[in-house]
């Protein structure tokens, strides 16, 4: 549909010239809306996507009330390496399932660009050395060799599967700097580059004007595997720009005021457009990076549709000038290039809302949640408020003699004091920030200053910088910025996410001793995207996110219960105060630096690498055959289950019929032990709060996995010492460990049980035990489980483990106050069911234990529609409606077909 041609450079090319509509239509669609419309017009087949699907698209409008469903198929998909691995073994394992059932295996190929970045399996083993960035990748190499090996033989076996392999950097980066197209070729054919991704922060692509977000790994296969994805056409709320950033203000400030405020808003399911005259001042690096944290603030995207400013970034990463005529050209010419200073452009939107950028103020977020922000200027007593408040997302319920605590420990010879609020992590990390060279140069200047001035950071505190590519490293050291962030500790330790998804590494054991003993809330400061509960470390009950040079500021400092106005930083040789106002770098100091380091040659010579591989990749020997031989001792890469016993025809829908509760995690809150579901009493008499927002880090963690945990034991029984245990995202590949992982979150509070950690009742006898042991013995039995929870359910990273673990423990439904958008498609497409309470409803309100039996009926035969309600009971004669969340009838067919995958196998075969 709309086929058009244009003459470029001596060529003719098509394109589908969505101005077709008509000019009125079309100037009142949202950009955003433009990508949708162009991509059902160009994959307008009559079968996937019908010329009423595209009419839908284009007739999307502001008032409209109705939940509408529209196919879209991206471009590509992108893919980390902790979602990847799976993603490549599913592959693997659905060509194995297609031969089984008579069909041709090499059906199973990504037909789209996939892009796998391995940037989530490096640590910080080692930190203060210039060797650690090589010890680092080192024990990386050493840890992962499997999984790695596993991965390029995917590389291999499966045509368009592009491997990027470790030590390049952050999958996000790497997609802003050097994958990102604007505009596709495809035989002479033009279109936008668009895409999903396995991680929820793939939306910082926005930034640059190409519409993507991130969907679960199960989602993405399909997408891989030719199949159009479906979702409700979306309100898109305009966020008007005006004015311009202050000289103290940095874009990370930017990004924690705009998810505060959209947060509240309420943007969960909607895309998020930016226009405005305050649009235009801002650099691709600070889109960016406010287009990174849209997960946080809780929307499908924010985006940025295509200026001038693209283009100049494209220019300034190494992209051809034959190429940006191009693109331009065509964006130009399909109605997709923008101007945020004409205001006649400014298409209609559902909902507007604005920002002055003057009125913002250096500020970070936490100590819990992302979107909680806290203005540096109140952040000392804020901390203080927070320690004696009620426990809760900004509480800890410490008593008032509790809050002097203190422990002393040897450190180096050394004695030191520890307090709550010392900060004992301090780390430069995460593509949020280091794609954004004004606040990594930043760091740099304030890091000279402060060691000119003779400032110094306690030793025992864990600095890191980890970029999120390796062009940081070449501007910082030629800036000759890289040894005054090495003096401070800050010493490059990997490419890689690091400390933003968890791999902080250990604490020294005297550090770690000192905070247990005196039970300190201790702090850790970085410029991540992501400060939930136990995600950071264990043992840093308070995690605050900040620009770089705050996180060097509060490094210094050595602790958040700081004043900067009116305490200083230490002092100077002459005894003399140093207040942070003396050493903060100034806005023309920072842009003369970028101007004269930031370099296309950078990019090329960075990127140049990616094909070439690293030593360490090219050793890797790997198979050479299309169906991978498994191991069965390996305990890292192993064939999942999901397609045993899997026939060729449909099999029946059954109602859940007394069904156990294996946790119930639903909206409350505990005050004493009178309140838990056990009869065991707790430690002490500490409240454990509020339990709404279980993220998908409580529910899959990605982080180091406990001595003590089953799947500790069920390494431990195959030969496998502590010390190579790994973390549980690592091992993504093997559903019995990660099976063993669903719901290991120390953190966890589940209303069953006394204590926060992976515990449950085994029901009808109350013998409480691990998660894993109570689904086992339900599964023996034959008994299905259900989870009871509360608002914002699965919340957090896209992680496809967060259903598919659930799936592995016999969970067949969940009934939550609500879901996170990601999450709830997860569910769907590996068959749970996700339930909604009727509003103002919850599992509390119903008086529901957690200790009946509960059945759900309507789910066999053609009743099953989109958001129905469906009858739930239990037996102790309580019924109440919960709402089915399948919002569209394709999530309902993955349904019936046992989940996605199982869809897709069917249909090729």
């Amino acid at each position: 549909m709309y086929k058009a041609t244009l003459q470029h450079g001596g060529k003719t090319y098509t394109y589908h010239d969505i101005g077709q509509i008509g000019e009125d239509r079309l100037k009142r669609l949202p950009f955003s809306i433009r990508v949708l419309l162009e991509s059902a017009a160009r994959n307008c087949d009559g079968f996937q996507v019908t010329q009423a699907d595209v009419e839908k698209v284009a007739s999307w409008s502001p008032a409209a009330a109705d939940a509408v469903e529209v196919p879209f198929k991206p471009a590509r998909v992108l893919l980390q390496d902790f979602t990847g691995v799976p993603a490549v073994v599913d592959f693997a394992a659905m060509r194995d399932a297609v031969k089984s059932l008579g069909g041709d295996p090499q059906k199973i190929n990504p037909q789209c660009p996939a892009d796998l970045v391995i940037d989530h399996s490096i640590q910080v083993d080692f930190n203060r050395t210039t060797e650690a960035l090589e010890r680092n990748q080192a024990l990386e190499f050493e840890r992962n060799q499997e999984r790695f090996r596993f991965l390029k033989w995917g590389s291999k076996a499966f045509r368009n599967l592009l491997i990027v392999p470790p030590g390049c950097g952050i999958v996000h980066q790497i997609n802003l700097e050097y994958l990102a197209r604007l505009v596709f070729t495809d035989q002479s054919v033009l279109f936008p580059d668009s895409l999903v991704g396995t991680d929820s922060h793939t939306t910082m692509i926005n930034g640059l004007g190409v519409l993507g977000w991130g969907v679960g790994g199960i989602e993405a296969e399909a997408c891989m595997l030719g199949q159009s994805m479906s979702l409700l056409l979306p309100e898109v709320v305009g966020y008007k720009l005006t004015g311009t950033l202050s000289s103290l203000a940095t874009s990370t400030d930017l990004v924690l005021t705009i998810t505060s405020h959209l947060r509240r808003l309420n943007v969960v399911g909607k895309f998020v457009e930016f226009f405005g005259p305050g649009t235009g001042s801002l650099g691709i690096a600070d889109r960016a990076t406010i287009a990174n944290m849209c997960p946080e603030y809780g929307a499908t995207c924010g985006f940025f549709p295509v200026d001038g400013a693209s283009l100049a970034y494209l220019r300034q990463t190494g992209r051809s000038e034959e190429t940006l005529a191009l693109v331009e050209a065509y964006l130009r010419a399909n109605h997709l290039f923008r101007n945020y200073a004409d205001a006649e452009q400014d298409p209609q939107f559902s909902q507007v809302v604005e920002l002055d950028l003057g009125q913002v103020v250096p500020c970070l977020a936490g100590p819990k949640r992302p979107h909680d922000k806290v203005a540096v200027s109140d952040m000392k007593s804020a901390f203080e408020s927070a320690l004696t408040a009620k426990v809760g997302f900004s509480g800890y319920g410490l008593s008032a003699e509790r809050v002097s605590g203190s422990a002393r420990f040897q450190f180096d010879g050394t004695e030191y004091s520890l307090t709550h609020g010392d900060v004992v992590i301090a780390a430069i990390t995460s593509c949020t920030n280091t794609s954004n060279p004004s606040v990594m140069l930043g760091a740099g200047l304030l890091a000279k200053k402060a060691v000119e001035a003779g400032l110094a950071v306690k030793p025992f505190c864990k600095t890191s910088l980890s970029p999120g590519s390796g062009v940081v490293t070449f501007y910082l050291e030629r800036s000759g910025l890289t040894p005054y962030l090495e003096k401070l500790g800050f010493s490059i330790v990997g490419f890689g996410c690091m400390t933003c998804i968890g791999n902080s590494g250990q604490l020294d054991s005297s550090v770690g001793e000192a905070i247990e003993s005196a039970d300190l809330v201790v702090a850790g400061v970085l410029s991540g995207n992501r400060n939930f509960e136990g995600r950071i470390h264990p043992l840093t009950r308070a995690n605050y996110l900040a620009s770089p040079p705050l996180v060097i500021a509060y490094a210094l400092a050595g602790t958040v219960r700081i004043d900067f106005a009116t305490q200083p930083l230490g002092k100077n040789a002459k005894g003399e105060d140093v207040y942070l106002r003396d050493i903060w770098p100034s806005r023309d100091e920072v842009d003369e630096l970028e101007r004269r380091y930031l370099l296309p040659s950078m990019f090329k010579e960075v990127y140049n690498k990616i094909a070439d591989g690293t030593p360490r990749w090219n050793a890797l020997e790997t198979p050479s055959c299309d169906l991978y031989p498994w191991d069965e001792a390996s305990t890292y890469i192993r064939s999942p289950p999901f397609f045993s016993g899997m026939t060729r025809e449909l099999p029946p829908v059954q109602d859940i019929k007394d069904a156990r509760v294996l946790l119930n995690l639903g909206e409350f809150e505990i005050r004493d032990k009178n309140q838990l579901g056990s009869k065991a009493s707790a430690p002490d008499s500490r409240p454990m709060g509020c339990r709404d927002s279980v993220t998908t880090d409580h529910i899959s963690p990605a982080g180091n996995i406990a001595r003590n945990s089953p799947a500790a034991q069920y390494l431990t029984s195959r030969g496998i010492q502590p010390a190579q245990f790994n973390s549980y995202g690592s091992r993504r590949g093997n559903d019995q460990i990660m099976a063993r992982g669903t719901f290991a979150n120390i953190r966890l509070v589940n209303r069953l049980v006394a204590n926060p950690g992976p515990r449950t009742l085994h029901l009808p006898n109350g013998e409480e035990m691990s998660i894993f042991d109570a689904a086992e013995r339900y599964r023996q039995t034959g008994t299905p489980v259900v989870i009871l929870a509360g608002k914002e359910y699965g919340s957090g990273s896209s992680r496809d483990w967060a259903a598919k673990g659930p799936w592995m423990l016999g969970v067949r439904a969940v009934l939550a106050q609500s879901y996170e958008r990601i999450h709830r498609s997860n569910l769907a497409g590996m068959g749970i069911l996700p339930l909604q309470f009727l509003p103002g409803q919850s599992a509390e309100s119903l008086g529901l234990t957690g200790r009946e039996l509960i059945s759900v009926s309507g789910l066999a035969g053609d009743s099953l529609k989109p958001g129905c309600l469906l009858k739930v009971s239990t037996d102790s004669g309580l019924e109440f409606q919960g709402k089915c969340r399948f919002d569209t009838e394709v999530e309902l067919e993955y349904y019936r077909h046992g989940g996605i995958l199982q869809y897709m196998i069917r249909k090729l075969i």
